[in-house]
């Protein structure tokens, strides 16, 4: 039995995969103790003694390190590197988080100064001694060391990713009941701020991801536990003990990782997804043309993350964002999140504060009877309430409150999907929109509308999509290594022993997780820019072709093309080398809906609705007047139309919801604006297009 669990801010999401099909399960997050809500859920699924019996496999995507970092919460850790860097990781680029402010407030350095320790074992560009480290630089530090009592202590000495002896010398003379983090393990690349970063990081998260997993293990001994990596790969509970910083975005890439899957049965090899998932606490976009990429130059909070990541971009806007008036008056909404305690004022759970959902509710987009399958109702007088008093202090009606929530909050969104679309030179029109997350299904259609999107996916389960990544996910190691010079004055031979040496980490690691070494895959890619740049484009780099190198120069010119929009007549240079290693999870089937085979090649029945209700909807919306929909219109604009509710569980493939409508399901609610038609296809994805008439195509011609 396989379960994927997904710890999110506000809900805990559960997919269990056995022989009789598959089941999912969702119930509130316990920040405070996030073992908690995993335990009772096992519990509520009644899996505790197939646990303990050994009999499951779960495979975890973890907030811990994210949140702990986030609240910079990491424990007490010592900074270790060459004489006259201290400040390294204070001064890191010397870049202002405000251009223009002449005075920003002070911030918190990473590590306080007493904190930073000089020591020898200096080395130069090409990996020769400068300074020495010796005995008594060793005993110095062990003294500065027993004196200041850490946690953890990260070793981050110049140039190590050449010559790792000395920091490999340093922590074997510390004491051993230290948790120790040196930056030729954690990432031996050039960068000293941002790998020093990486370094520090892991060891100021390291104890706390140590102590969480070994509780949670110590539960459900001997049920084995995999986790999720930011890379979209998963390693096993040893592994990840140790590397923390590697699962900041542990459980968003599991969502990826489905999102992937889903696009390969719905598009076959096309696979042209941008993503968008949102929960309760945040929102999170990424892109997908044919397979994940991956980046690392990513952002948790204020510190920079180089280890290799899906490559996403995060919004503070999901469910539970928190709407305020502004010091101009204007209202706002999020990042600040009512979470999962007390969470959004119609949860009834403490909440005083009016959030997107609590607008969706007030609008009727969310149904208390529908809501977690009926199994956690929704006050709708509280969110009355709370709307009431914020539309008072703005001078509009609830209802024209709500909107703006919703158009805000919307507006947030479609800003993102933008970055990583049309920033990084990708037509939004040539990719599909695939919605997951618990709030997601409710704003598909405006954000579609948003960026000129004609089709999208929502797919079944979406609500927890993330955990259903969790089991389509490779094992996987990525690795990487600094080698800079040219490519014009490097050969292929030249390469190929770093390549193998890094290969081979990464198969003894995947194989010592039990996987035959016939089944294991690897990928190289290089980092590769034009020589006096600073920043990197990832290439593919195929070692079975002919002409490898002057392929890849190729793909670099074509790649800077498409990003920058010009090429450059400039020598192209190697900075990384980097290798995936991996190996493909069991196959995972999505059940067919029952009576597909009968249901798929004919014109089954329009779908019989729960109900029907009336909700506005914008008029710009009902004439599909295309990116400009979501600016807030006043409540004059809307107009109240009949809006079906469907049970999702009741559709069959075939079926056709023309909108509006409601989509109801346990772990979420989708809604089809109008001019959205939804084909359910034979796993119960619903396949969403715009229909837009010619004569609405000339309006929307005529007002661009």
């Amino acid at each position: 039995m396989l379960l994927g669990i997904d710890t999110g801010g506000t809900f805990t999401d559960f997919v269990l995969v056995t022989s009789a099909g598959m089941q999912v399960h969702k119930l509130l997050s316990t920040p405070h103790a996030p073992a908690k809500a995993i335990l009772q859920g096992i519990e509520e699924l009644n899996l505790m003694s197939a646990a303990k019996n050994g009999e499951l496999t779960i495979i975890h995507g973890s907030t811990v390190a994210t949140n702990a970092a986030l609240e910079e919460k990491g424990v007490k850790t010592v900074f270790i590197t060459n004489r006259g860097l201290s400040d390294m990781l204070s001064i890191g680029r010397q870049t202002r988080a405000e251009l223009y402010n002449l005075c920003p407030y002070p911030t918190n350095p990473p590590v306080p100064k007493s904190h930073c320790l000089e020591t020898g074992g200096r080395l130069n560009h090409q990996g020769n001694i400068i300074e020495p480290l010796t005995q008594d630089d060793l005993k110095s530090l062990i003294q500065h060391i027993q004196r200041l009592n850490p946690a953890a202590v990260a070793i981050n000495l110049l140039y190590s990713f050449i010559d790792d002896s000395h920091e490999k010398a340093i922590e074997a003379a510390l004491p051993k009941d230290l948790f120790i983090s040196r930056s030729s393990y954690v990432l031996p690349e050039y960068k000293e701020y941002e790998r020093g970063m990486a370094t520090w990081l892991n060891a100021s998260l390291g104890p706390i991801v140590s102590d969480y997993l070994t509780q949670l293990e110590a539960e459900l001994s001997p049920c084995t536990i995999r986790i999720m990596q930011s890379s979209g790969g998963t390693m096993n509970i040893e592994s990840a003990a140790k590397q923390a910083v590697r699962l900041l975005l542990s459980g968003p890439a599991g969502g990826l990782a489905a999102a992937q899957f889903i696009g390969h049965l719905v598009q076959d090899k096309k696979n042209q997804l941008i993503t968008f998932d949102m929960g309760g606490t945040s929102t999170d976009v990424a892109l997908i043309d044919g397979q994940l990429t991956l980046t690392n130059e990513s952002k948790i909070g204020n510190y920079p993350v180089a280890v290799p990541m899906v490559n996403m971009h995060t919004i503070g806007a999901g469910g539970g964002s928190i709407a305020f008036i502004d010091k101009g008056g204007l209202l706002q909404v999020g990042p600040q999140s009512a979470g999962s305690e007390p969470g959004p004022a119609s949860y009834g759970r403490g909440g005083t504060l009016a959030t997107v959902t609590d607008a969706n509710v007030v609008l009727g987009r969310l149904r208390p009877s529908l809501f977690l399958g009926g199994k956690m109702s929704l006050d709708t007088e509280k969110a009355d309430t709370v709307m009431d008093e914020l539309a008072n202090s703005l001078g509009l009606s609830p209802l024209e409150t709500a909107f703006g929530i919703i158009s805000i909050a919307n507006d947030h969104m479609s800003r993102a999907l933008r970055v990583i679309s049309v920033q990084k030179g990708y037509d939004p029109k040539n990719f599909q929109l695939c919605c997951f997350g618990g709030a997601g299904g409710l704003h598909v259609c405006a954000l579609a509308n948003a960026l000129d999107i004609p089709k999208a996916i929502i797919p079944i389960n979406g609500g927890v999509l993330s955990a259903l990544g969790m089991l389509v996910a490779p094992r996987e190691r990525q690795l990487s290594i600094t080698h800079q010079c040219l490519l014009s004055q490097v050969s292929e031979p030249d390469l190929t022993p770093l390549i193998q040496q890094l290969e081979n980490r990464g198969r003894q690691a995947l194989m010592a997780e039990g996987i035959s070494q016939s089944k294991i895959q690897r990928s190289v890619s290089l980092d590769l820019r034009y020589k006096g740049q600073t920043h990197t484009l990832n290439t593919k780099y195929d070692q079975s072709i002919k002409r490898a190198i002057e392929r890849a120069t190729e793909i670099f010119h074509q790649q800077h093309k498409t990003r920058y929009g010009h090429a450059l007549n400039l020598d192209v240079e190697l900075i990384n080398i980097r290798v995936g290693v991996s190996a493909a999870s069991d196959p995972l089937t999505l059940p067919n809906l029952s009576n597909a085979q009968a249901s798929e090649n004919t014109n089954p029945s329009d779908p019989i609705p729960l109900d029907v209700i009336s909700l506005r909807y914008f008029n710009d919306t009902n004439q599909g007047t295309g990116p400009d929909n979501n600016q807030g219109p006043p409540q004059e604009k809307a107009t109240l139309l009949e809006t079906p509710i469907y049970q999702r569980d009741h559709l069959e493939p075939g079926h056709i919801i023309k909108g509006p409508a409601l989509v109801a399901e346990t772990v979420s609610t989708t809604l089809i604006e109008p001019h959205w038609w939804a084909t359910v296809d034979k796993w119960g994805n619903l396949l969403l297009e715009k229909k837009t008439t010619e004569k609405q195509k000339l309006k929307y011609k005529e007002s661009v």
